[in-house]
């Protein structure tokens, strides 16, 4: 489908496909032979003409240990095989998880008031506003002065009058009288 849509013919698409088709069956009968061969130089034909009865049990027990050892061998291969089919999953997952499934877009700065930023936590059902400088308290400038007189004077004799237990008594008398007699 592919092909058609790049423009190539309907006709060059069936050619390609049957000489592919024809490569490939060319391909499995080269494997075949090529099988066929190796098993002929690896395996030599048995000869059990003229054996004894205990030479015929001595073959089949060297065989059975061939093959006991051909199985053993196949058997740890599997295992190999599996334990790196296991090894290279968890890789991808470490690779997946180390570069990061998503790409971060650029987070730009957005203006939000609270009133928009409450309905999109709580949903559009709750109408709630809030507005944040009416819960704000008012504070007077005259009355923040008023309420600490300035006391300019020479800073020793401030020092020497609350050293030891007397000054100590001052500030106690002081903290305890709102007036600060």
């Amino acid at each position: 489908m592919g092909f058609v849509k790049q423009g190539l013919p309907t006709l060059s698409l069936s050619l390609m496909l049957a000489k592919a088709k024809e490569e490939w069956d060319q391909e499995q009968v080269d494997k075949l032979s090529e099988k066929e061969r190796y098993l002929a130089e690896r395996i030599t034909p048995l000869s059990i003409s003229g054996l004894s009865l205990s030479q015929l049990q001595d073959l089949c027990r060297e065989l059975h240990e061939k093959i006991d050892v051909v199985d053993e061998e196949r058997y740890d291969i599997e295992a190999k095989c599996h334990h790196n089919t296991r090894e290279i999953k968890d890789l991808k997952l470490k690779v997946l998880d180390l570069r990061g499934k998503f790409k971060r877009p650029p987070l730009r700065r957005v203006r939000v008031s609270a009133d928009a930023m409450l309905r999109a936590l709580l949903g559009s059902k709750h109408k709630v506003s809030m507005d944040l400088r009416a819960n704000l308290k008012s504070v007077k400038k005259e009355d923040t002065e008023k309420e600490r007189p300035v006391e300019v004077g020479d800073w020793r004799k401030n020092v020497e009058a609350m050293s030891g237990m007397e000054g100590r008594k001052k500030m106690f008398d002081a903290a305890k009288s709102p007036t600060g007699q």
